[in-house]
């Protein structure tokens, strides 16, 4: 498996810090979407969802959250996000849960794919289905 944790190089000077992401280059697919997470409130995890076909890659831009990424095959890791030139690549067939989101957290979201609601798999024992006996099997 690809190392998920991508690091993005701080470019700046004395006025401050800039990270430029790009297709091809620090985002490995077509951008087709950004959207942020925000003012989460204390105790609250949000994602609960795998894709079928949709790559994201969560960054972390204020703040911190953990993500954890679950294969559907008896393996969990746990990835603390907490710096803007940190970002979390997740692949199709992944189920996501965000938590422990600070009270400052701004979790930006890149996605290689517009919003389909198709692509989204929400309950969890559907998931592992999924992952186990093949894409045909929901």
């Amino acid at each position: 498996m690809t190392e998920p944790i991508r690091t993005f190089k701080i470019l700046g000077d004395e006025r401050g810090s800039l990270v430029a992401l790009e297709t091809g280059k620090e985002i490995p697919f077509d951008i087709k979407r950004v959207y942020y997470i925000f003012d989460t409130q204390q105790g609250v995890a949000r994602g609960f969802h795998a894709h079928k076909e949709l790559q994201q890659i969560l960054v972390s831009v204020s703040g911190s959250c953990k993500v954890s990424l679950d294969n559907g095959k008896g393996s969990r890791e746990v990835y603390e996000l907490n710096s803007p030139d940190k970002g979390l690549y997740i692949g199709p067939g992944s189920w996501r849960e965000m938590f422990d989101f600070s009270p400052d957290c701004v979790l930006m979201v890149i996605a290689s794919m517009l919003y389909e609601e198709d692509d989204y798999i929400r309950d969890y024992s559907r998931f592992v289905e999924y992952v186990n006996n093949g894409k045909d099997s929901i």
